[in-house]
């Protein structure tokens, strides 16, 4: 498994287009913050955290789900790994670690992202303020994480990159959770549907961010992130070893 992870890593970190498609969203936001600039105050990081990560799942996470998922079956790979000999679920597992390896390390830098186009336009951030950016980052981090997860299912079981990848950006998009929200609201009404979304990966992960930066517990939400998970991955897995390969 390990020679497997530094393999993958290796070939992601010599993706050019990585490079130029994350720089350009970093002058993309450059930019924005300079033509919003005039309104800007100690504050507006954090405001700006809530806004510009909320794009985050599907903008950095749905280019790293491009490489890490659909790349494999773009080029037909999954069917050497396994001829090969390297087990399904190994495979799967992989990948779950590869989408959280580098989630982390965009969701960390984006927030620094954030403390330089402020700074660079007169408002530094002070420590306290970015405890939250970071709480914020967190949040959609993990919503990166279970939405990939559970688009992994898509992934192993019909093996079409374009369905896999239309999935994931429809949940990042939180376009099926919207849609699945306001049909619970209109056959069981509102209080019903307010538990059901409590309990979907947004929600929970709203749970989350609320123990983090407030007085909210954390157990539950957590133990729920980790069922989340764990049930994404195992239907994955699932799905992968009842799907027939042509070696």
């Amino acid at each position: 498994m390990l020679n497997m992870i530094k393999g993958e890593t290796f070939r992601i970190m010599h993706k050019k287009s990585m490079y130029v498609y994350f720089g350009s969203l970093a002058a993309g936001y450059f930019l924005v913050a300079f033509i919003r600039s005039g309104g800007f105050d100690e504050h507006s990081i954090a405001s700006d955290a809530f806004n510009f990560f909320n794009f985050l799942p599907a903008l950095a996470g749905g280019f790293l789900f491009a490489a890490i998922y659909a790349d494999d079956l773009n080029a037909k790979t999954l069917t050497t790994l396994v001829g090969f000999g390297i087990g399904k679920a190994k495979i799967v597992l992989v990948k779950l670690i590869l989408t959280a390896m580098f989630g982390a390390a965009a969701f960390a830098l984006a927030p620094l992202l954030l403390y330089a186009a402020h700074a660079a336009l007169g408002w530094p951030a002070a420590a306290s303020t970015m405890t939250t950016v970071y709480a914020v980052s967190l949040k959609y981090l993990l919503i990166t994480l279970g939405y990939s997860t559970l688009s992994g299912i898509a992934v192993y079981g019909l093996q079409h990159p374009t369905f896999a990848m239309v999935l994931f950006i429809l949940l990042a998009l939180n376009v099926i959770s919207g849609l699945a929200s306001v049909l619970l609201a209109n056959l069981a009404g509102a209080d019903l549907a307010h538990v059901f979304t409590s309990r979907m990966l947004s929600g929970i992960t709203d749970r989350i961010l609320s123990g983090v930066i407030g007085d909210s517990q954390l157990f539950l939400p957590i133990t729920e992130y980790a069922a989340y998970l764990t049930i994404s991955a195992a239907a994955s897995i699932a799905a992968f070893e009842r799907k027939e390969m042509e070696f």
